[in-house]
């Protein structure tokens, strides 16, 4: 007897899985589900492995979309079509056009065969950019999730970037002090231009001057004055 699994992953513990579970109960409340904490790019995950050999023909994968499968295209797409192969079902609820039988009843529309040598070659022909264009879907969307996180990532990094340009301290111990490159020529710059020191400047055309926003700005003056 066939069985329903299925799989729900977040990348962190402190991360809710609880949205997965449910919408994949929803729609198969009879499904056994398999959950863990874990990055999408790699395919070798506990809870996963166990899965993947605890799965038989005609059972079916529930996800509740393409990125808790793999968040690397090329993985996704091989796994995709591994277990494909094996008679394994995927269902996608969020991309419901890349399911493992919606990619066959795409393929299964093909043009038969007329008999005529010559118009059969067009058939084939046209039959096999059916088949290209499904399994182009597919790896798109498992490119699409490959993307994501690679957006996330740098989105992280130039938060951490600005984070750091303002003086914040992201992924220091508390108490260290910070050392940035663009410190040391601001306060400088500060320190011959501000009215407050050598120059004449007051202190909104000194923040367009350097660059630095307010809080930054005051905190660097606040440290020339200390050293006066």
């Amino acid at each position: 007897m066939s069985k329903i699994y299925g799989y729900a992953r977040i990348s962190r513990k402190e991360q809710s899985i609880d949205r997965q579970i449910r919408n994949i109960k929803a729609a198969y409340p009879e499904a056994h589900i398999l959950q863990e904490a874990y990055t999408g790019t790699k395919m070798d995950r506990p809870e996963w492995n166990k899965l993947i050999k605890a799965v038989r023909k005609d059972d079916t994968i529930v996800f509740d979309s393409v990125s808790r499968m793999s968040r690397s295209a090329d993985e996704g797409v091989t796994t995709y079509f591994q277990l494909k192969e094996a008679g394994v079902n995927l269902v996608f609820l969020k991309e419901g056009y890349i399911n493992t039988q919606t990619y066959e009843e795409a393929c299964k529309q093909s043009i038969d065969s007329t008999g005529n040598e010559i118009a059969d070659i067009y058939i084939e022909a046209t039959n096999k950019v059916l088949e290209l264009l499904a399994k182009k879907q597919i790896t798109t969307a498992f490119e699409q999730a490959e993307k994501e996180v690679q957006d996330l990532r740098q989105r992280t990094r130039e938060g951490i970037i600005t984070a750091r340009l303002e003086g914040k301290q992201i992924g220091q111990r508390k108490g260290n002090k910070l050392h940035i490159k663009k410190k040391g020529p601001a306060m400088e710059k500060i320190r011959q231009n501000s009215r407050d020191f050598q120059g004449t400047l007051n202190d909104d055309d000194m923040m367009k001057l350097v660059g630095l926003s307010r809080n930054t700005y005051y905190k660097y003056k606040r440290e020339l004055k200390g050293l006066l």
